[in-house]
């Protein structure tokens, strides 16, 4: 185990902004690209403030390598593993952004089968110079995968808790799909478009879907069933991996203040949990 504390309190500073392309391109990979918006759609601004590196900077995970604003940390496996926001004001098509990036935590924890790195970065994200956006993020580090113990899909059904439905809606993502996201983020992350990569070097089944976009798709789904309702916090963890081949479901069980999110496997299995609170 080494120790990053030194890199606690590491900050970064970056400028973008609000495109009415970038926005109409997100809206199309959910079929909405000819539906205008002055406001941008919750978790759009994460297309905004890519890590622009140049090629020769790019490790074999398709990632900028690390050691920049990132620890140095030596595990090669990395993937967003969650993340809290809160919405302050909405971002307007056509403003100016800048975020604040700060690193607030790194802790090291010993899981039931490998060893694991937590990093915590703090966004503080400001329209025109208001800060519109705080979201803190969680970011997972492992070890690499043992290519004699390739990851498999389960084929057991695993009995869900209890579950209120409010809506249950069935959705299937192919690899266009994977791949515009990825270009629209531009997120270089090799498990989301490279499928020798995916399999054979992290030892995956398939090609995996991101996080941030089944967050998104969570967001949209309840945002289209309950246009009515304002969004102040959203938190979101992800549990089991989403692969190309997957058929879920976008799942919510929406009370008057609150809302519990998840994406659900075919056989029952959660890999998503999110959850919202609604301005009174």
């Amino acid at each position: 185990m080494q120790n990053f504390a030194e890199w606690i309190g590491n900050k970064q500073i970056s400028e973008d902004r609000c495109e009415q392309r970038s926005v109409q391109m997100l809206q199309a990979l959910f079929n909405k690209k000819d539906l205008t918006v002055k406001e941008t759609p919750h978790l759009f601004h994460w297309m905004n403030f890519p890590h622009v590196v140049d090629q020769s900077e790019i490790a074999t995970d398709g990632h900028p390598k690390k050691g920049d604003f990132l620890p140095p940390i030596p595990f090669p496996r990395r993937m967003w593993a969650g993340s809290r926001l809160e919405f302050i004001k909405p971002i307007i098509v056509g403003q100016y952004l800048r975020r604040v990036s700060e690193i607030a935590d790194i802790q090291f924890k010993q899981g039931k089968t490998t060893d694991l790195y937590f990093v915590t970065v703090n966004h503080a994200i400001y329209a025109n110079d208001e800060l519109v956006i705080k979201e803190q993020q969680d970011i997972v580090y492992k070890p690499d995968t043992d290519t004699n113990q390739k990851m498999s899909v389960s084929k057991t059904s695993v009995a869900s808790p209890q579950l209120n439905y409010s809506f249950k809606q069935q959705y299937t993502l192919d690899t266009t799909a994977l791949f515009r996201y990825s270009a629209l983020t531009f997120n270089g992350h090799k498990i989301h478009y490279d499928r020798p990569y995916a399999t054979q070097v992290e030892g995956y089944p398939g090609l995996v879907v991101h996080g941030p976009l089944l967050a998104t798709l969570l967001m949209q789904t309840l945002q289209d069933k309950y246009p009515e309702k304002v969004i102040k916090k959203f938190e979101f963890r992800a549990l089991k991996p989403v692969f190309d081949f997957n058929e879920f479901y976008i799942c919510g069980d929406v009370q008057e203040q609150t809302a519990e999110l998840w994406i659900e496997h075919i056989d029952g299995q959660i890999a998503m949990k999110a959850k919202v609170t609604f301005q009174e």
